[in-house]
């Protein structure tokens, strides 16, 4: 199922790009503390990636990337979630969604389950191999595969269906 879409890509000097990232940071710092309401929610549902998703592939590479990297760190500020431990990680995991989430909507043009998951199997693969090089341990970095499946399930269906209702705007 594909659905033709209006896509952007906001440049850095365009005020939507900091309204958009603004309110896709927020979304990101309320979702979570919703997930955490639930025992281990984080590990389970990745709420942190939802949003960046989201930006990424409705408003671009720009959009994106903001709403990638200040999520993470504005939610250890305010909640001390994620842990300072695992930020960088998170935000390497983070950044990669955003470049493969507006490569794959720039390439498509459309809202398409293949599309998504390609995008959430490239985040997850390359962010994977990369926290197993930084922790080198090969257990805590598959743990989104081994414990987050659900939360990759949450931004396939819930991401088409949000970016389907919003192809026409």
């Amino acid at each position: 199922m594909a659905t033709t879409a209006k896509l952007y890509s906001f440049s850095l000097s365009n005020t939507k790009t900091y309204l958009f990232a603004t309110c896709f940071v927020l979304g990101n710092l309320l979702l979570p503390q919703l997930a955490h309401l639930v025992p281990q929610g984080g590990l389970i549902f990745l709420p942190i990636y939802f949003f960046t998703l989201i930006a990424a592939y409705k408003y671009g590479i720009h959009v994106g990337l903001l709403t990638a990297i200040l999520s993470p760190l504005a939610n250890n500020l305010l909640f001390g979630m994620p842990p300072s431990a695992v930020l960088p990680a998170i935000i390497i995991k983070s950044v990669i969604l955003a470049i493969a989430a507006s490569m794959v909507a720039k390439h498509s043009g459309k809202v398409s389950f293949g599309g998504i998951l390609l995008a959430i199997v490239a985040y997850q693969v390359i962010g994977t191999g990369i926290e197993w090089a930084m922790t080198q341990h090969f257990f805590t970095a598959v743990q989104d595969f081994r414990i987050g499946l659900p939360g990759m399930l949450i931004q396939l269906t819930a991401g088409y269906f949000i970016l389907k209702a919003l192809a026409k705007v």
